[in-house]
């Protein structure tokens, strides 16, 4: 499925770039096309990309959804990795460094060390890779926050955490209320900058959507556990869903949510109307999941209790590729919509009457919600347009971010 290369950059400005990233790790369809977007919008913006994941040096860091454990043991990942790729049209594009054994994988395996020395850009999506000897010269180290709020709490609570980031020189985040006045993300002394998640439109074509259909999301109840910070409380999604248990009540047995976690409560869901499935179904590949997607009216959703009470602007990558795939978002506000267009294709709430009159509003008219939610993605997603903004604020950085390990822009005694 190779990506339309629509304004391609000249070769003068061509860089490499190597994203890295947790698809290996995490061979689940949401998180694959969340990290495959990256690669595949920047080669389509004319870049020499490579994708590059590290196991990290930890014993539990691959997971197997076939067996149901997390080892050392990538074999299914990789074989998940080389299919993903391979039909995206960037088969060759990968490598996978599996400290545990000092070896590397993947076509791309016999050049990784030199591919890496040699880029421009080293991309580290969710931070969850380290920076290995081949990685650190990079002139441009960017760390992409996905996870506001509980990433800047890791940087002010957790040693290896905050040295991690310190081995980068730009910072981005999914907060992208972070410079403003009424949000909260803990203040770690980084100079974050706001981005958004990147939609190949051409992987989202639209389909007709089901009037009729479900309303479905993929969640996890519980990440991890809370945390509390400068005496506030950020939660986990297991926080935000319980003031909408008696939603299915009010307008119907119209949900069908795929969740992960063994805390997730699914028979009391079960018995207040919402049909419940195992996350792994919708999620076996990237495939299964936009089909999930395309079957699906539109979808209902909350956001992690952290991403709401700091008012962070997170929006999530699940809900941009809905909205590519002309299906409606009804999603709870995390100050999005200071800066995302909401009210047609895109409804917020912030409470169960809110949410109550939105499903009704998209239900009502839903060719016409359809139709606004691509435009929407359209909009504020676009691949080419989210990823030349990253690219070129990165390069663009303040020299004192640039000086090696980003030491500049490090400041302890900005904790709040």
């Amino acid at each position: 499925m190779p990506t339309r290369d629509r304004r391609s950059i000249d070769a003068a400005s061509r860089l490499r770039i190597v994203v890295l990233g947790y698809i290996v790790r995490g061979p689940l369809g949401g998180l694959a096309w969340h990290h495959l977007q990256y690669v595949m919008g920047l080669a389509a913006l004319g870049h020499d990309v490579y994708f590059v994941e590290d196991s990290g040096d930890s014993q539990w860091c691959c997971y197997d959804p076939v067996r149901d454990v997390t080892d050392t043991d990538p074999s299914y990942g990789l074989q998940f990795a080389a299919t993903a790729f391979a039909r995206v049209g960037l088969g060759d594009r990968w490598a996978y460094y599996d400290a545990h054994r000092t070896r590397w994988c993947g076509p791309a395996a016999d050049r990784g060390p030199r591919l890496c020395a040699a880029a421009n850009v080293v991309l580290n999506v969710s931070g969850v890779n380290p920076l290995r000897p081949w990685l650190a010269g990079a002139p441009v180290r960017v760390l992409l926050d996905t996870d506001p709020a509980f990433t800047q709490i890791r940087h002010l609570t957790d040693p290896d955490a905050r040295a991690l980031a310190a081995q980068h020189n730009a910072f981005f985040s999914f907060a992208e209320n972070i410079a403003q006045a009424d949000c909260t993300v803990p203040a770690d002394g980084l100079n974050w900058q706001p981005t958004r998640q990147p939609v190949v439109l051409d992987a989202w074509p639209v389909t007709a959507g089901p009037a009729h259909g479900k309303f479905t999301t993929v969640m996890q109840w519980d990440s991890y556990p809370a945390r509390t910070y400068g005496g506030r409380e950020y939660g986990m999604k297991s926080a935000s869903f319980m003031p909408y248990l008696d939603l299915p009540q009010r307008v119907g047995p119209i949900f069908d949510i795929a969740i992960g976690s063994a805390t997730a409560p699914r028979d009391l869901l079960r018995a207040h109307g919402w049909v419940v499935r195992d996350s792994r179904e919708p999620t076996r590949d990237p495939w299964t999941y936009r089909r999930y997607i395309q079957e699906s009216a539109a979808e209902f959703g909350v956001a992690k209790h952290g991403y709401v009470a700091s008012r962070s602007g997170w929006f999530s990558e699940r809900s941009a590729v809905y909205l590519a795939s002309g299906r409606p978002v009804v999603t709870e506000d995390t100050g999005f919509s200071s800066w995302l267009e909401t009210g047609s294709g895109l409804l917020r709430f912030t409470a169960l009457e809110e949410a109550t009159e939105a499903i009704v509003r998209v239900r009502e008219d839903y060719a016409r919600h359809c139709r606004a939610a691509r435009a929407i993605a359209e909009q504020y997603f676009d691949a080419h347009a989210v990823l030349q903004r990253l690219i070129d604020a990165a390069l663009a950085s303040p020299p004192a971010a640039q000086r090696s390990g980003g030491a500049a822009a490090v400041h302890l005694s900005d904790r709040e």
